[in-house]
C-alpha cells in the first residue's frame, strides 16, 4: 500500500517550499504503454490493472534553502506530466515524464536527471473555475484546461495513491537517483476538468488517453521539504518500509484519516 503520510522524516532538506492551487488529472494506460517510457530498474505501479499517468500544475511558493524563513525566490508556476512506480528494491515513487517550469534557476535540478523544460505558464482563477495553461519554449509542447473544484473529500484508497508519493526517481550519469519528500497529507476535493488543448502526453510518445480521466484538486501543502537526491540502493529497505510509515490497510482507514 502507497502511504496517506511521509514515509520517512526529510531531516535536512535541499529546499523547502509550498505547493498551491494544485490540480491532479489521472488517466488510466495499458501498462505496457507506460513501462516502454521506464529506465530498466523501474516497473510501472498499477492499480486496478492499469498504469496512470498525472498531469499535475501548480504554483511553488515560499520556496527556500534550509534554515532560511523568507523566500528565496517569488512564487512560480510549474506543470508535471508523472507516471507512478516501483524500484526494483520495492520502493514506489514517482517518474517525471516531463517537467516544464516559469523559472530558469530550476533548471539546475538537471543535474540528477529532472526533466526540467522553461515554459510560459499560467495559473488562474475566475469565480469557481481555475484556469491552467502552459506552452514550452520553442513550441515543443502546450496546454489549456478549465478545472471546477467541488467539494471536500475523504480521500479513498484510490485517491491516497494517486497522489500521495514520498520519493521521486532520476536517472543521470548512468545511475538512478532518488529523491524524498515530506509534507503533509493532501487536502483533496473532487473536481471536474475540460481539457481544451494538451500536446504533452503526444510529446513523451503516449497516445490520447482512452479513458476519462479522474480529478482532484488541492489549497496545496505548505510545508514541502525536498531531500537531497541520491544513488538508489540495490537492496530492498525492509527496516526503512516499515517504521515511520502510516500505511493505510483499507479503504475505510483511508477515508477516517480526514474525518
Amino acid at each position: 500500500m502507497v502511504a496517506y503520510g511521509a514515509e520517512q522524516r526529510v531531516l535536512v532538506p535541499a529546499i523547502q517550499a509550498g505547493w498551491l492551487t494544485q490540480t491532479f488529472v489521472h488517466w488510466p494506460y495499458r501498462p505496457d504503454q507506460v513501462q516502454s517510457l521506464l529506465p530498466a530498474e523501474l516497473t510501472v505501479d498499477e492499480y486496478d490493472g492499469a498504469a496512470w499517468v498525472s498531469l499535475t500544475p501548480f504554483v511553488m511558493a515560499g520556496m527556500r534553502p534550509p534554515g532560511v524563513s523568507t523566500a528565496w525566490l517569488p512564487p512560480f508556476q510549474e506543470t508535471n506530466l508523472r507516471t507512478y512506480v516501483r524500484h526494483r528494491n520495492g520502493r514506489d515513487g514517482l517518474w517525471f515524464l516531463s517537467i516544464d517550469v516559469s523559472s530558469p534557476l530550476m533548471l539546475a535540478a538537471r543535474a540528477v536527471g529532472a526533466p526540467y523544460s522553461l515554459a510560459k505558464l499560467i495559473v488562474s482563477a475566475d469565480g469557481d473555475a481555475m484556469t491552467y495553461a502552459g506552452s514550452r519554449w520553442g513550441g515543443r509542447a502546450s496546454y489549456r484546461m478549465v478545472v471546477r473544484p467541488g467539494e471536500p473529500i475523504a480521500p479513498t484508497e484510490r485517491d491516497v495513491w494517486l497522489t500521495s508519493r514520498w520519493r521521486a526517481y532520476t536517472r543521470r550519469f548512468g545511475m538512478l537517483w532518488e529523491t524524498p519528500v515530506e509534507h503533509e497529507p493532501w487536502p483533496l476535493a473532487g473536481a471536474t476538468v475540460e481539457v481544451r488543448h494538451e500536446t504533452l502526453l503526444d510529446a513523451v510518445g503516449l497516445p490520447a488517453p482512452a479513458g476519462e480521466p479522474v480529478v482532484h484538486f488541492s489549497p496545496g501543502v505548505r510545508h514541502v521539504r525536498l531531500g537531497v537526491s541520491r544513488p538508489c540502493a540495490a537492496r530492498r529497505d525492509s527496516d526503512a518500509l516499515r517504521s515511520g510509515s502510516r500505511r493505510l490497510p483499507d479503504r475505510d482507514r483511508a477515508a477516517g484519516q480526514l474525518r
